[in-house]
Order: structure tokens, then sequence, then C-alpha cells
């Protein structure tokens, strides 16, 4: 059976689209069937997977007000063996034309739900707010969620208010909703402070963050501009193989089988 996470932080800049499309290219990699929805109006992860957000003939913005199918959606990227539901600045004012609407919280999981057993990963790309489109990803999501963690001050400031958002949307919309797990993200070695963080996080919740930390490495924060996945870009930078090593460490956890591969 598929996995379906939505990735989520409604904090900005925590490489939350970072890890949404360098963990679908180890997934690809890995022989996984993949898909990425992308439900941030900024578009990035979209940009970063290398498809002009204002050159799509249709985006998931269509696909929650209806009148396209998922097919017409859909892009087939075949160099990196992943597929795409794109978005583009038009989903910004989805929110607005579905506020009147009946189901408003369960629109993305009525066009994905047929498909979620065709894949083995959907991960759905959140944007950096607690609306009412991380609700339709958080609805959809049907395993669970990742949330990023950036190893900076006050990394738990909002973490509060999203676990008791995930609480409600639980108890009311999605009963099979959990935290999979917390990724820490731009941790820089030479600091105590992004050590104190990764303590502080893990005390709060213990035995829900992964082991494998995303280090801060300029490789990532350029690939994104080339359109492209940092196993394309920089395979053998830190970063690509700290996400090689997430990749693994999700895998093993969701009980499918890894790929030896050398990193790079």
């Amino acid at each position: 059976m598929g996995k379906v996470y939505a990735i989520v932080n409604q904090k900005g800049g925590v490489g939350k689209t970072t890890s949404v499309i360098n963990l679908s290219a180890y997934l690809a990699s890995n022989n996984r069937r993949v898909l990425v929805v992308d439900m941030d109006p900024q578009s990035n992860a979209t940009s970063g997977l290398g498809v002009d957000k204002n050159n799509v003939a249709f985006s998931t913005y269509d696909l929650l007000l209806g009148g396209v199918q998922f097919a017409d959606v859909m892009i087939n990227h075949t160099e990196m063996g992943i597929h795409l539901l794109p978005a583009n600045p038009a989903l910004s004012g989805a929110e607005v034309e579905l506020v009147n609407e009946l189901a408003r919280e369960y629109r993305l999981q009525k066009a994905l739900q047929p498909h979620y057993d065709s894949y083995d990963y959907i991960l759905i790309d959140c944007p950096p707010s607690l609306s009412l489109l991380t609700i339709n990803a958080l609805t959809a999501a049907r395993d669970g969620v990742l949330i990023p963690v950036q190893c900076e001050y006050l990394a738990l400031e909002g973490l509060s208010q999203l676990v008791q958002t995930i609480e409600l949307v639980k108890r009311y919309l999605n009963p099979t909703l959990e935290i999979r797990g917390l990724v820490m993200t731009m941790y820089d070695s030479r600091t105590n402070l992004s050590r104190q963080v990764v303590e502080e996080v893990r005390r709060f919740f213990p035995g829900r963050v992964f082991r494998t930390i995303i280090p801060r490495n300029i490789r990532l924060s350029e690939a994104p501009s080339f359109g492209q996945p940092i196993n394309l870009y920089a395979p053998s930078s830190s970063g690509a193989v700290a996400y090689q090593v997430l990749t693994t460490e999700l895998l093993k956890g969701d009980g499918f089988p890894i790929k030896r591969t050398p990193a790079g």
C-alpha cells in the first residue's frame, strides 16, 4: 500500500520544499513510484523540479476547483521518474473561491484518493501557513505528516500550534493522520545552537525525530534555481548524502526495500 504524506510547517524557510524535491528524487531512484503534489501558490516545488509554473496547462488550482481530471493536471517527469501535480500563482485564489463550498476541506482528497495506490509515495508540499490549502493537504495525507524543523533559534515556535491543528484535523476530518516524523534541517555542526535545538526537539517529540540530520549546504540552496534535485545537481555534496540517508531511513521505516547504490 502506498504512503501519502503531507510535508508541512507554517514557518517559512525551514527546508520544506527542499525536502519534498529531494526525497521524491531519491525515492524515485530507489525504484519507487512517486507523485509530488504542489499545494503552495509560490510553486517552488514545481519550479524546483524544472517545470515552468507560468506555462502549465492546468494546476492544482484547477484540480481543487473541479472541471479537470487528475490526468489533465499530472506531468510525467521522465528524466527524474517523478509524476507532478504542479501549482501556479492562481492557487492563491482557491481559498476565496472555496470558502462557501460544501466539503471544501476534502477537495484534494477526493481528487487523489482514486490514485493513492498507483504510487508508492505521494508527497504533498504545503504552503507556509495553516490555511485551507494546508487543511486540504492534511485531510488527504492518509499516512501522516513530515515536519521539517530548522536548527535555529525559536525552532519550536509555532510547532505547538501545528500539532494542535494536526490533532483537530485528525479528530474531525482525517482519523488516520499522525506525525510520521520531524526532519531537522539546516544544521550547522560548528555551532552549539544547532546541537541544542536538535536535543530540544528530540526532548519534546521523543521517538518521532528522524536520526538523519540535513546540514546547511550551499548546493542544496543552489539546486532549485537550476530546476534539479540535489542528486542530479551535486550528487556528492553533503546535502545529497544526507537526503539519500534520510530516504533510506524513511523507506526502512515504511517497510520498503532499499536500492544499494553509493552516494553520487
